[in-house]
């Protein structure tokens, strides 16, 4: 089994332990420091994620960035792992998709409409002191920042992680992009890159 792949068994682990009080409570707190970060403050169009299973809450936080007027980019899993994007439009616009996924029901984008976002929110597992993301090793978000690399697009990217996901060193490949900032329960923290 990979470094990574061990990384990912532990955190998935540890991520099944948190009730669904734990859960909200640190959605509620995600939202409140995530709000604050003058990448998201700023942002015309962010694209962002749905939150499933234990994963750091963004509910919240999608509802908050629609209410100020952000255009918020959704992602639709396609068959080959690559993502497509549609505008959320509220939780009634969500549906359910494969992999327990929520993906919303509005008109599909493009995959390079992500190309337009000031701000991408990352899902992930972990990120380290270099700003290395470690997602769930699908693949798709690695598309994204490559399409988003190729375009010499320079959107802020921020992963929603708990504080105990933050640790010393994630492994990383050469395909793998840092990214600028890590938001917790606790506070942002900002990377020096980008």
């Amino acid at each position: 089994m990979s470094a990574k792949a061990v990384l990912r068994r532990d955190l998935l682990a540890a991520r099944r332990l948190l009730t669904d009080q734990d859960v909200e409570r640190a959605a509620t707190v995600l939202a409140g420091h995530a709000l604050g970060l003058p990448e998201l403050s700023g942002a015309r169009t962010v694209a962002a994620y749905v939150s499933v299973g234990r994963e750091p809450g963004t509910r919240a936080l999608l509802d908050a960035l629609r209410a100020r007027g952000v255009r918020v980019l959704l992602p639709v899993l396609l068959a080959d792992n690559d993502l497509d994007w549609a505008p959320y439009e509220g939780a009634e616009g969500l549906a359910k998709a494969g992999r327990g996924l929520l993906e919303p029901t509005g008109g599909r984008l493009g995959p390079d409409a992500v190309l337009e976002a000031d701000a991408v929110l990352l899902p992930g597992l972990a990120v380290d002191a270099r700003g290395m993301r470690l997602g769930r090793g699908g693949g798709s978000y690695d598309r994204v920042l490559a399409r988003l690399t190729a375009a010499g697009a320079t959107p802020a990217l921020i992963v929603l992680l708990y504080a105990d996901e933050v640790t010393a060193q994630v492994p990383a490949e050469p395909h793998d992009f840092p990214v600028d900032a890590v938001v917790t329960p606790e506070g942002p923290r900002r990377f020096g890159v980008g």
